[in-house]
């Protein structure tokens, strides 16, 4: 007998629809096949797929809504506040984000550029992503992601789309280098436009804005990414005292 003749049919029908919606198959804020659908689907029955479902609940990427089915959330469930997609969270919304792709930067340990960094960064080669943000093609974030160049081998312009779903910086870093985390931290601060900010953001000199450091870390404790955050905007946060435990692929 295999391994997976041994995986109970709910976690085998898991699996199956969570490649799914990683594929886009079923988009953002869409709605999901129904409970009756989905049993036909993988021949199982409404009590096996309604565990499917609840699963997929628990971890963050579907929502239930009673006498409207599911919907789905996100392809990137976060497990800390700066780590939600933003990509996610705004087609959920009904708005178009784009990235507009700025500069692939590598820099040396000890140099000049990282000396803002948190500690754990300071003492290796970094490269960094900058990318801008826009909702219905209106800036809204500046975004510096910071990581070992280890890390991040042979990235180049090519490995951060500026449309649709695979936007989101979180699924690059995950799908596409094997990043791996489990916690971050996270520092808000105001800040004033300086030329720079304003001409990107096409605000005026001095206009306030909100800048949000986050950092990530793997189970080791070892920091994976950092990220500086730019926005013109408000921050919302939803807190929740429940928790989940991520099933990987």
């Amino acid at each position: 007998m295999t391994q997976s003749d041994l995986t109970p049919k709910y976690e085998k029908a898991y699996q199956v629809i969570l490649k799914r919606l990683k594929s886009g198959l079923y988009p953002i804020g869409g709605r999901m096949p129904t409970e009756s659908e989905l049993a036909a689907q993988f021949d199982v029955s409404r009590v096996t797929i309604r565990k499917t479902l609840d699963m997929l609940v628990q971890d963050g990427y579907i929502e239930s809504k009673q006498g409207s089915g599911y919907r789905v959330l996100t392809l990137s469930p976060a497990s800390d506040t700066c780590l939600t997609s933003f990509t996610d969270a705004m087609l959920r919304a009904g708005h178009e984000p784009t990235s507009k792709f700025l500069s692939l930067d590598h820099f040396t340990k000890g140099a000049a550029k990282l000396a803002e960094l948190p500690d754990a960064l300071q003492d290796m080669d970094i490269t960094r992503v900058v990318r801008l943000r826009l909702v219905d093609e209106t800036p809204r974030m500046l975004v510096m992601t910071y990581a070992p160049t280890r890390l991040l081998k042979n990235a180049t312009a090519a490995d951060f789309p500026e449309k649709g779903p695979g936007q989101s910086i979180l699924r690059i870093l995950s799908a596409r280098f094997k990043l791996d985390w489990s916690a971050a931290c996270e520092d808000i601060s105001p800040v004033i436009a300086d030329e720079n900010l304003s001409e990107i953001f096409e605000v005026a000199l001095g206009y306030p804005l909100l800048k949000q450091a986050c950092s990530a870390f793997d189970d080791q404790g070892a920091m994976v990414f950092h990220e500086d955050v730019f926005r013109n905007g408000p921050v919302s946060f939803n807190l929740s005292q429940s928790s989940r435990t991520p099933r990987h692929l």
